[in-house]
């Protein structure tokens, strides 16, 4: 069996609902994803049958205790982890992020360096700001090339010295889609002697990651982001967690996971967690079976969650050069990423634009009239719209298909957009212009 979009688009009832007649567009999914009915089943039942604190001696606590122990044993074979036991949950990657540099900081001393890049979102620049603030640390910055969209590594070397301690990197970036060399990165901070964080919520809805495979100290993600439910997940090297301090309440667990699974956790977000998870695995197991050789090394439910993961990147970069095609052809439309259609491998879905003489909220204010789902904006991509000297002008519109959407659908932005930018629209409506 191959892969089968109306199966696919079956499961989310979401994907069902119109909006004045018509469909809804969801093209809105960076900033977070629809999710499938087994995600919705499975938190209504953990709300119902095991609605209960962990560690009693009655049934909904047992089931309770069951839910988290499924979740970390989920989120292992998502991203490829030692054990269940790195697996880390909180609300979200912010949250996480902000909890962990805590821990982090009691391994640096004034004048340590950290290094944080200008392609990042802020969840992955605002803590380090912070933690450098407080602890009287150096902060170096990486950027990108404003031409390529990507990172000249180079320059990574460049900032590295004795006194680097972190290196700070998205897996790929929420605005403009470069998936970025994480191995390299990641290799160059340990040879360096320094640790890797790395923020994969953008990259983890699309490319399968292998946390061991990359070589990186800690990686956070976000279950709303790939179909599941508002959750936050880190995963963390063992003997790295092991050795931090953990922020908690005295009477929490001092082992690993729970030292830094601070107060009662979402246990319905970690069994929404769960289905997500079993999602793409029941893709695999369906229909990327022509995938299974590549995953030969995994087992399992791992195996069928990367081969799912392989088979949905070949599609959505499919969905990926329509849409890039079709934008370039758009008069005034810049396209702020990769656009090489032999480089799509190295760009997820996620497509920022700007029109000349058109504001982005006007135009995704059009779009949204046409129920068709954008962004507008920085989109917390702060020093990416300030490297391209948009912040003033209103940042940039974003979509980003993932693959419950389809060629029609793309095909339909594509039309809308080309509507919303002709002259005799434009003079019709009063468009507001940057």
């Amino acid at each position: 069996m191959g892969y089968d979009i109306d199966a696919i688009r079956g499961e989310f009832p979401s994907l069902a609902i119109t909006q004045q007649g018509r469909p809804r567009i969801y093209f809105d999914n960076p900033a977070g994803t629809q999710v499938p009915r087994t995600v919705m089943e499975r938190m209504t039942a953990c709300l119902l049958d095991a609605n209960a604190n962990l560690g009693g001696q009655f049934e909904t606590s047992r089931r309770a205790d069951a839910v988290v122990d499924e979740a970390h044993a989920a989120m292992a074979d998502f991203l490829h982890a030692a054990s269940p036991g790195e697996i880390i949950f909180g609300q979200n990657m912010t949250s996480l992020t902000l909890h962990i540099s805590r821990s982090l900081g009691h391994r640096f001393r004034a004048g340590d360096e950290i290094i944080v890049t200008r392609m990042d979102h802020d969840a992955n620049i605002a803590p380090w700001l912070l933690l450098a603030e407080d602890l009287d640390l150096v902060v170096r910055w990486l950027p990108f090339d404003t031409d390529t969209f990507e990172f000249d590594l180079a320059a990574l070397d460049d900032l590295l010295t004795e006194r680097t301690r972190l290196v700070c990197c998205g897996g790929a970036s929420n605005l403009l889609g470069t998936i970025n060399d994480l191995r390299s990165i990641c290799r160059k901070a340990r040879d360096a002697g320094a640790l890797s964080f790395v923020d994969a919520v953008q990259l983890a809805p699309h490319v399968a990651i292998d946390v061991q495979d990359l070589g990186c100290d800690m990686l956070t993600c976000s279950a709303y982001k790939f179909f599941g439910p508002h959750q936050g997940i880190l995963w963390g090297r063992r003997a790295l967690l092991e050795s931090l301090h953990p922020y908690k309440a005295r009477p929490a667990p001092a082992t690993l996971p729970g030292a830094f699974e601070t107060g009662t956790q979402s246990h319905e977000g970690m069994a929404g967690t769960t289905a997500a998870v079993n999602y793409f695995a029941w893709i695999g197991a369906t229909m990327a079976r022509d995938y299974h050789a590549r995953n030969a090394h995994y087992s399992g439910r791992c195996r069928d969650v990367h081969a799912a993961l392989d088979l949905l990147f070949d599609y959505e970069t499919g969905l990926t050069g329509r849409l890039l095609e079709g934008l370039q052809q758009l008069p005034g439309v810049r396209v702020l990423g990769i656009t090489d259609k032999h480089a799509m491998h190295r760009r997820v879905p996620t497509v920022a634009f700007t029109a000349s003489g058109h504001h982005p909220a006007e135009l995704a204010k059009a779009l949204a009239e046409r129920g068709i789902f954008a962004w507008n904006g920085h989109n917390f991509a702060l020093e990416v719209v300030r490297s391209l000297d948009l912040l003033e002008r209103g940042g940039a519109v974003r979509v980003g298909p993932v693959h419950y959407n389809t060629s029609a659908e793309i095909d339909c932005l594509l039309a809308a957009l080309g509507e919303i930018l002709s002259p005799a629209h434009i003079a019709g409506s009063g468009t507001v212009t940057a």
